[in-house]
């Protein structure tokens, strides 16, 4: 770790409190020149920092940049050898993931990004992923064999970010079949779930799951086709609970539910929270679009819809639209 990342993750854990350059350089065992490098370097980067006569440095509670500094030591115990790479800005962390496991295939962790430029949803939809307003994390995971199941990662990584808000805000997210997350009927949150083959056993080697949480509302508004329909978890910049916060909660609720795919445990906590389930959905089906009623989550994680003809149908993947219904917590 750097001189500049070790006094990061100092003034991080102690945010809003002041410590002079030469306590900072005692603590940290380095020069007191080297402390100022680094502060100065922060200040350019865009941390809020303080130098007051007499009081020395204070990084301001209003700071929120996303940093590994920040991230790790909030991170549970098992994750905190966890590789953790944070950008300033960057076409798309899913796309990121991938050219790094094309250079070493071995690679687990997580990248971040204050911004993308190219954020992607499913279907090759664009994702508005402005600065300093989201969370968008890409996971890289090498799954155990026969847990490579798209749909159950995906549910996994919903039941992590629901978890993770409920317990950070006090709110109450909910689900959209298969991985949006919406709160007062605006989705805030998409989920997307890709592989990559491993040539040599033809097997998926390695998942990538990205997560874009729309944190607080950006500064200029959302575009005018996702108006209607894009939210926030907070209106403006909140003191009280900070992006690396919510990284760090989802990396350790997804973490705990990864283990468990096999055994379909969280699935329970995925339904209750599924707001689709007893509605009536669309979903396209060749050139035509089928009507139907949603009526359970499988054990596989697929949504099992009543037909009109009375038959059941089970949908592992796609696109189901539903007319949201404006009410709390959904």
């Amino acid at each position: 770790m750097s001189t500049k990342e070790k006094v990061l993750q100092f003034l991080e854990q102690h945010k809003g409190e002041s410590i002079s350059g030469q306590d900072l350089a005692d603590k940290l065992e380095v020069s007191r020149t080297s402390v100022w490098k680094a502060i100065n370097g922060l200040k350019k980067e865009g941390y809020q920092i303080e130098a007051t006569t007499n009081k020395g440095y204070q990084l301001s509670i209003d700071t929120d940049l996303l940093s590994e500094a920040a991230i790790v030591p909030l991170l549970s115990e098992a994750l905190k050898g966890h590789r953790i790479i944070a950008h300033k800005t960057i076409d798309s962390t899913n796309l990121e993931a991938k050219r790094i496991v094309n250079e070493d295939p071995t690679f687990e962790g997580v990248i971040l990004s204050e911004e993308q430029t190219k954020g992607r949803g499913r279907l090759g939809r664009v994702f508005y992923s402005p600065s300093e307003s989201g969370l968008y994390m890409s996971l890289v995971l090498k799954p155990a064999a026969d847990m490579d199941n798209a749909t159950l990662i995906t549910t996994a990584a919903a039941v992590a970010v629901c978890l993770a808000i409920e317990i950070l805000t006090g709110k109450n997210p909910q689900i959209k079949w298969v991985n949006d997350i919406f709160l007062d009927g605006r989705k805030v949150c998409g989920i997307l779930t890709e592989g990559i083959m491993d040539m040599e056993s033809r097997t998926i080697g390695t998942i990538i799951l990205g997560i874009g949480l729309n944190f607080r509302a950006p500064e200029t508004d959302f575009p005018d086709e996702i108006q209607s329909i894009a939210g926030t978890l907070f209106d403006s910049k909140n003191a009280a609970v900070t992006r690396n916060q919510m990284a760090a909660e989802i990396l350790n609720r997804f973490y705990v539910l990864y283990p468990e795919l096999a055994s379909r445990s969280y699935l329970d906590e995925y339904r209750k929270r599924c707001f689709v389930l007893g509605e009536q959905v669309t979903f396209p089906q060749g050139t035509e679009t089928i009507e139907a009623k949603a009526i359970a989550i499988d054990d596989d994680g697929g949504l099992v819809v009543a037909l009109p003809n009375g038959e059941t149908k089970t949908l592992t993947y796609g696109e189901i639209s539903i007319k949201i219904k404006k009410r709390e917590g959904k």
